[in-house]
């Protein structure tokens, strides 16, 4: 009997994601029995009979739709590749999504879709703050195609987010509904239950509903899962937790079959795939995410707790300290099942202050990215944020005395030692 590689279930128990990333989507029988999936170092793929090849291309150019139980087979690596596909399959897991796409940065993920769902004359309605590369995007690239944007800061307020949605509509249709929570660097939320509702106002206003995507990189997909709230997308920067080594940069996307499949054909189009080898090592990285995410959580707690503890420390933005009361704290519970590993902290001062403790940090490495096994501390405002107009910086609440610092699975009482003298 022929094994199903693509099992999800044991009898009547849905597998969790940590047993189904050591063998999901392979068959070691293809592979010669390897355990591991090998390296497919190759650009094109042989085809059985041109017949073949030209059945072939018509599925991977989506002129025509597989068959039930028919496969797309290989052509050529810019449109599929063995260690891609394997990965796709095991990234949509996470987020029990019916398919992922791999591509070769988060903002190549973000970028094919935006390009994907935007035409010249369309808006996007985002939350603020954006990761920095992102806002550069919509306010320098796509400005430059012909697609407006406006920008919501607070992702919580029902009224304030349907004023933006309403004034971003009477400047065209809305295309995109781009949103990242937790927001970077600043810990940010937003109601995504909320998002789809205005998804829904939007579709019915101008005939055209616009996917709400989401860049779950800060939590997920370990602690939030954006489908299962309402979002039709979620993007990944899959160098951070998913690579979680610092030693690659890749992008992703989960969601339903049809809008993830026509971003895949615009990724090809555009050549924004992973190559290979970068597959391999990320399914090598799954392996251990769940592990890894919970250590680093784990420490970020003991370090925000001793931050905010500090009479040099004003403010610590960790979602782990949400009072009952504070309305936030209704979307994360909803939302979230932890509150992650990196958030920001404001140092009594400015620039001049958050530079001389940074460059006194020994064990603390100053470099920007975030979600790796070594703890990384940087300075978003002359860093990842650079790019973003300082009054909207100040307005998003990333000022000059902002550090985001993203917490490793080190020892925390060393992390916490090296604060110390740093802060002395």
């Amino acid at each position: 009997m022929k094994k199903d590689y693509r099992r999800r279930k044991l009898g009547k128990r849905m597998l969790r994601p940590e047993t189904l990333m050591m063998g999901y989507g392979y068959a070691p029988g293809l592979s010669e029995g390897a355990l591991k999936p090998p390296i497919f170092h190759t650009s094109t793929f042989v085809f059985e009979s041109a017949q073949a090849g030209k059945d072939l291309f018509d599925l991977t150019s989506g002129r025509r739709k597989p068959k039930k139980g028919e496969e797309v087979g290989l052509v050529y690596s810019r449109f599929n590749n063995p260690n891609f596909e394997i990965l796709e399959d095991r990234l949509a897991v996470w987020d029990d999504a019916e398919r992922g796409a791999v591509f070769s940065s988060g903002m190549a993920a973000i970028a094919t879709t935006a390009l994907t769902f935007l035409r010249p004359g369309d808006v996007v309605l985002h939350s603020r703050p954006l990761y920095g590369g992102t806002e550069t995007l919509i306010r320098n690239t796509l400005a430059a195609f012909g697609i407006g944007s406006l920008g919501f800061t607070d992702g919580i307020d029902a009224d304030g987010v349907r004023r933006a949605a309403e004034a971003a509509a009477e400047r065209g249709p809305v295309g995109l509904v781009l949103v990242e929570t937790p927001a970077n660097p600043t810990n940010g939320l937003v109601d995504l239950g909320l998002m789809a509702e205005i998804a829904d106002m939007l579709g019915k206003r101008q005939g055209r509903r616009p996917p709400v995507a989401v860049d779950n990189t800060m939590l997920g997909p370990m602690y939030q899962q954006p489908l299962r709230h309402g979002a039709d997308l979620a993007l990944y920067s899959l160098t951070k937790y998913a690579g979680g080594h610092s030693d690659l940069i890749a992008g992703g996307a989960t969601g339903s079959a049809e809008l993830v499949g026509r971003t895949i054909l615009m990724r090809g189009a555009l050549g924004t795939q992973l190559d290979p080898n970068s597959c391999w090592m990320l399914l090598r990285s799954l392996e251990t995410l769940q592990i890894r995410a919970d250590r680093a959580t784990a420490n970020a707690q003991r370090l925000a707790e001793w931050l905010r503890a500090h009479p040099r420390i004003r403010t610590v933005n960790y979602l782990g300290f949400l009072e009952p009361g504070d309305r936030r704290r209704a979307v994360f519970d909803r939302q979230c099942t932890a509150p992650g590993s990196t958030f920001s902290f404001d140092i009594d001062g400015g620039e001049k202050e958050a530079f001389a403790f940074l460059d006194r940090l020994v064990l603390l490495k100053l470099a920007v990215s975030l979600g790796g096994t070594e703890t990384l501390i940087s300075h978003p405002a002359s860093t990842t944020h650079s790019g973003v107009p300082k009054a909207l910086r100040e307005e998003i609440g990333v000022t000059e005395a902002t550090i985001r610092i993203s917490v490793g699975i080190e020892n925390a009482d060393d992390l916490i030692a090296d604060l110390e003298q740093a802060l002395a």
